[in-house]
């Protein structure tokens, strides 16, 4: 198995340096949504900002991936209401479940998911967190949903089945197509990504100021009354179109943080 994985490797290798930059249209953007080091300004600034890139996508015909199922418990009902089908809806619930029984079976499970920083900055349940994270997916129509070794196929607001840990989310949505990833925090992570650029958006100006290096946009504009929500997503919209279309780079890209980690189905959150 291992040596014909490694032979696809190059011969996928070989294909792809016979790829060529052309023009193409904004339909063909397929965006992760990820959160990782949130704070108790994530669900107020830029979640909500990248929820309305996502929305922003799916209306031109895109495809928007929301994970992080464990992020997700306590928002099931809400999800399930948007979904396009039952069999969409059902998909989704039986992969939570799933994804649920494996954790309780080892002693964890979902309600554990805030991690000591989460709590410091006042995330103190999985409910509460979830409540917040739920806003990166905007609120489009669900149209699929995929588990986690899966492609995305449809067009709009795909969820997927992943653990929230930042590497083994990333590397999934990255895995299923996504061609560029926005990444809100509100603590701070140096989380990227060696296929495509991850985008850092910080929850508040006081990260980005500590933390330069590693942030590329900042929505504290949106905690002072600066901007709207509205604005914000399409700054960031704006500023995916650059990245995808090769004119800047992001600082993961920069300082060359290449995650990759598959998720092995043990127990991570």
């Amino acid at each position: 198995m291992l040596s014909e994985a490694v032979r696809q490797t190059f011969l996928g290798l070989l294909e792809t340096d016979e790829c060529r930059r052309t023009p193409a249209p904004l339909s063909q953007l397929s965006v992760g949504l990820k959160c990782g080091g949130s704070d108790g300004f994530s669900g107020i600034s830029a979640n909500p900002s990248i929820g309305h890139v996502s929305d922003l996508v799916v209306a031109l015909g895109g495809k928007t991936v929301l994970s992080e199922f464990p992020e997700l418990c306590g928002v099931e009902q809400e999800l399930v209401d948007r979904s396009v089908s039952s069999g969409v809806a059902h998909r989704f619930i039986q992969l939570m479940r799933g994804y649920s029984a494996r954790a309780k079976a080892v002693g964890s499970g979902f309600e554990m998911n805030p991690s000591p920083g989460n709590i410091r900055d006042g995330l103190i349940t999985d409910a509460m967190k979830s409540a917040g994270a739920a806003k990166k997916g905007g609120t489009s129509p669900v149209t699929a949903v995929l588990d986690y070794p899966e492609y995305l196929g449809e067009p709009g607001l795909n969820l997927q089945c992943t653990p929230g840990n930042d590497v083994e989310c990333v590397t999934a949505q990255v895995g299923a197509g996504a061609n560029v990833v926005l990444f809100t925090t509100g603590l701070g992570t140096p989380t990227g990504n060696p296929i495509a650029p991850v985008v850092k958006i910080s929850t508040n100006s006081q990260l980005a100021g500590r933390m330069p290096d590693i942030i590329d946009i900042d929505t504290g504009p949106i905690l002072s009354g600066e901007k709207s929500v509205e604005q914000m997503g399409e700054e960031i919209l704006s500023r995916v179109v650059e990245i995808a279309s090769g004119q800047i780079a992001t600082a993961a890209e920069l300082l060359g943080q290449d995650d990759f980690i598959p998720w092995k189905r043990g127990v991570s959150l």
